[in-house]
């Protein structure tokens, strides 16, 4: 059946629509265009029911299926938007998909481009090697994974899944998982004055910079398995990221009395908000003992849960056997720090994690080589075709 399948992938397919996608600007806020062109690639080959799913003003998910008749419904699924471009490329201009010595450059390719392109590819595939299947392959290219995962909610809130890949960038390998991320906000409070009377102030942005040292130097280490610590580490990563204090320039001249910090949690499997709380307010003491004035209000403003699959589940053992029939060895089953679509929807559906490239991600010209769309095309095919000859 692999072979059959396999012989139906067309590679140069997969690696011209990589280059098509690359082409398209598609920064977070802006996936219209992507979404357009992509239900556009679908729509000419064939696909059933696509849509341009309504999620926010502009910004849909393009979404499509090929059926089999009744059976299991299997996604594929991967998100549109790209952060900002990285200043320093000189390879290849960023929007441009330019081929280089076997490999595609382009802004966001491996986050993830690329691995929409060989999804749609593999789809199509597994429609063309006249395999007698049962069920339905579908398409979700969503909006919105950088900001709220809003067209992933969106998506799986009208469509189910019965099995769902993933195509985040796993540099080709199995992942089951990935961290989590609280997002807490600590304001720093002080006292305003106008800057001429400073001394009769207390400057919020003075407070909340011991609060940032503080939180900078955490090293969390809550109690794990020894399978989730193995897979992800002991460390529970957290970073003041985000400060935001003070006047704008040109505005009155005040000494601030908020400031305010934006401190990103990524917690393990298993890692509660209380345990990453206690944290937060074990480094706020410590910035009190220093400074006796220091006085913060915190409050969690976004949650995203982690995510791990059931090694044993089907939908992780029918991606093992994918890869060891593309492969021909046995893959290792592992797991991401970064934040997946998953932390959303893989609650309710059964999901595993497989995309074309890996680290570095997002930096001045981004490419992946030429061999690594073709395997996760194959893969995917590979994928989609056991998952619907498993239930004939």
């Amino acid at each position: 059946m692999a072979a059959r399948v396999l012989a139906a992938v067309d590679t140069q397919r997969a690696i011209d629509l990589t280059r098509q996608v690359c082409r398209i600007p598609s920064i977070l806020g802006a996936e219209g265009d992507l979404a357009d062109f992509l239900a556009a690639s679908m729509r000419d080959r064939g696909f059933s029911n696509v849509e341009l799913q309504p999620v926010l003003p502009d910004r849909p998910n393009a979404i499509g299926e090929i059926s089999f008749g009744d059976g299991p419904r299997v996604v594929m699924t991967g998100h549109m938007d790209t952060k900002p471009v990285s200043i320093g490329w000189s390879a290849a201009e960023p929007f441009s998909g330019d081929l280089i010595d076997g490999r595609v450059f382009g802004h966001g390719i491996m986050d993830m481009k690329a691995a929409l392109a060989c999804q749609i590819t593999a789809i199509e595939a597994v429609r063309e090697c006249g395999l007698p299947l049962r069920g339905t392959l579908a398409m979700a290219a969503v909006s919105d994974h950088m900001g709220d995962q809003t067209g992933s909610i969106r998506y799986f809130e009208r469509h189910h899944a019965d099995l769902c890949v993933l195509g985040e960038l796993s540099d080709n390998e199995i992942f089951l998982g990935h961290r989590g991320r609280y997002y807490f906000d600590v304001t720093a409070q002080g006292r305003s004055a106008h800057t001429c009377h400073k001394h009769h102030a207390i400057n919020a942005n003075t407070l909340a910079a011991l609060a940032i040292l503080e939180l900078d130097a955490s090293r969390l280490e809550p109690a794990l398995s020894p399978e989730i610590a193995a897979r992800f580490g002991t460390e529970t990563m957290m970073a003041p990221g985000r400060v935001y204090g003070g006047l704008p320039p040109g505005g009155p001249s005040m000494i601030p009395d908020e400031c305010v910090i934006r401190v990103d949690c990524r917690p393990q499997p298993g890692v509660s908000i209380e345990t990453v709380r206690a944290e937060i307010d074990r480094c706020l003491d410590n910035a009190k003992r220093r400074d006796g004035r220091f006085s913060a209000e915190v409050e969690l403003v976004d949650v995203k849960a982690p995510y791990l699959a059931d090694p044993d589940s089907d939908v992780v053992q029918t991606m093992v056997q994918a890869v060891r029939q593309v492969r021909g060895r046995e893959p290792e089953l592992m797991a991401a720090d970064w934040l997946g679509d998953t932390a959303s929807f893989g609650e309710h559906i059964p999901t595993v994690i497989f995309g074309p490239g890996g680290e570095p991600v997002y930096c001045a010209d981004e490419n992946l080589p030429v061999a690594d769309i073709k395997e996760a095309t194959q893969v995917y095919a590979v994928f989609a075709a056991l998952a619907l000859a498993a239930h004939e």
